[in-house]
């Protein structure tokens, strides 16, 4: 696997879970009780992006881990998966 397929790969997970974890942790301003006027009562009160997107990059950076395990050392690819599951004699 070369750096420019990785790269992507990883930036495909990171997305993906950003939106997993962008749920941890988060206060509504309905919870809170103070809805500030014209925002959605579900909004947070307080984004902390960054520091969101800091946790989100070392989860990602794990499940890339996984990924590269289960592909590159065990060698499952999509072509192996009938072979994992036996087959059935009727």
């Amino acid at each position: 696997m070369g750096f420019g397929t990785a790269f992507a790969i990883y930036f495909v997970i990171w997305w993906t879970t950003l939106f997993v974890t962008l749920p941890f942790r988060a206060r509504s301003q309905a919870t809170d009780g103070h809805v500030v006027e014209g925002t959605d009562p579900g909004a947070p009160v307080t984004a902390n992006m960054g520091r969101r997107m800091a946790w989100n990059t070392v989860v990602a950076a794990g499940v890339f881990a996984l990924y590269y395990l289960v592909v590159h050392v065990f060698g499952v690819t999509v072509d192996s998966l009938p072979n994992l599951v036996p087959e059935r004699t009727p």
